[in-house]
């Protein structure tokens, strides 16, 4: 978040406001392919039909949020031709076991989403909408990825059951890790299911690698591309111990510095990219955490500062009653109900506020109290801290140990439930984008999660 203290409203022609975080850039996409070639059969999968303007709907929602542009359209529509094969496997048995996916279930993905990339409610559809892309595009793929999540967990059955014994050897095998190297990192895993389509997978993997070097936001893209059950929540895999990562991508995040982006790297099954966030010492990491209620008041067009609109000014003092008024979080979380940003931004570690002085704001506010108005170029905020308390977030909770053992689980067997789709599906590749392939093939090695 970017802003500053303000004033009171009469003296807002003299504040400085601060630039503020950008959005998801919106790209110049191609126009549409013309109907007549847009409604041609691309593959039919076990009787199901993708055409070629499902391929081209998806190219273009990726080309929005990886910046793949015409010079590699080829190679993409090729790859996104076979995860949407995968993808209809999976759909069709999602349905034919009678997984429910709800419509709440899917919005609650994407407000993760949205979150996770700093766009308001309603910010993402948004953004699709200005692009000329269905959201339902994205809210299909959604769907397909909850739903096979769900399938996993039934799939496994008494082993989705971790045992205490199972838990506090995870815990006591972290514990002893304490002073080594641990690291939080994403991935993006790109699956090779035929040996002769490596090379185009590398070629299409390393095209992602500049774009995400570029600036395209990794979880975006991870929610796209990934593979990996880690997709949803944007390729996040924690914080994780080298042991616990395939040992090729161990060898490379070692040697990452923080916030570089990896090389394609090969692991059984497929090509990994991996984003280095943070690393720390295991066992080693305090850190205080905030619990925040906020009220934002939105702007009719950006400000500007020497010349204010009325709406503007109204906004302003708005923001400063409600700070004078307001003695409670929760006035606070009444003030900001209806509002275009949710009252509860989620916990908050005060180490990582920027800019520099909003973090001063935060760290030595009174609990309970709100804070002065704070302004950006499309609204003004007032904030308040419910909670503030220090914690080593380097120990491991049991919990924390559950959910990781469970992934690992639910990864493996992932890719074995996928290969015996392949094997035994109906696959004709009609009309493939780029040039005609074979159907995917099966029985490929895994790949540890």
């Amino acid at each position: 978040m970017t802003a500053v203290t303000l004033p009171p409203a009469r003296r807002l022609r003299r504040l400085a406001v601060l630039p503020a975080a950008a959005l998801l850039g919106l790209l110049a996409l191609a126009p549409p392919a013309a109907a007549q070639r847009a409604n041609r059969v691309a593959a039919v999968v076990n009787g199901d039909v993708v055409t070629l303007q499902e391929v081209e709907s998806r190219r273009r929602l990726l080309a929005l949020t990886a910046g793949i542009t015409g010079d590699t359209g080829g190679r993409a529509n090729d790859q996104i031709l076979r995860l949407l094969i995968d993808e209809r496997l999976r759909t069709q048995e999602v349905a034919r076991r009678r997984i429910p996916v709800t419509d709440q279930d899917i919005a609650n993905a994407v407000g993760d989403i949205e979150n996770r990339n700093g766009l308001p409610p309603g910010g993402l559809r948004d953004n699709l909408r200005r692009a000329n892309i269905d959201p339902r595009v994205l809210y299909d793929q959604i769907r397909a990825q909850i739903g096979w999540n769900r399938l996993l967990r039934t799939q496994l059955g008494s082993q989705a059951n971790i045992s205490q014994a199972e838990i506090d050897e995870y815990v006591n095998a972290a514990r002893a890790r304490t002073g080594q190297p641990e690291f939080l990192v994403s991935e993006i895993y790109i699956p090779v299911s035929n040996p002769g389509q490596e090379p185009e997978v590398q070629r299409f993997v390393a095209d992602i690698i500049v774009r995400l070097r570029q600036g395209a936001p990794f979880p975006m893209v991870a929610t796209q591309f990934s593979q990996a059950q880690t997709a949803l929540l944007g390729g996040d895999l924690g914080w994780i111990q080298p042991d616990r990562l395939d040992p090729e991508v161990a060898a490379i995040v070692r040697q990452m510095p923080e916030g570089a982006v990896s090389n394609p790297i090969r692991v059984p099954g497929g090509f990994v990219i991996v984003t280095l966030r943070q690393k720390r010492i295991a066992g080693r990491d305090m850190a205080t955490l905030l619990t925040l209620r906020q009220a934002f008041f939105p702007f009719e067009g950006q400000v500007n500062p020497a010349a204010p609109t009325a709406q503007q000014l109204r906004q302003v003092d708005r923001a400063q009653q409600l700070s004078e008024s307001a003695r409670s979080c929760e006035a606070i979380e009444t003030a900001a109900r209806g509002g275009p940003r949710p009252p509860d931004p989620g916990q908050v570690r005060l180490e990582t506020v920027n800019p520099p002085e909003l973090r001063d704001l935060l760290g030595s506010l009174p609990v309970g109290r709100p804070s002065q108005p704070i302004i950006s170029p499309d609204g003004v905020m007032v904030i308040a801290v419910c909670a503030r308390e220090t914690r080593n977030l380097a120990e491991i909770t049991p919990e924390q140990a559950r959910e990781r053992l469970l992934r690992e689980r639910v990864e493996l067997i992932s890719r074995q439930v996928l290969r015996d789709l392949q094997r035994r599906a109906q696959i004709d590749i009609r009309n493939e984008p780029a040039a005609p392939r074979e159907a995917p093939a099966a029985g490929q090695p895994q790949r540890r999660g």
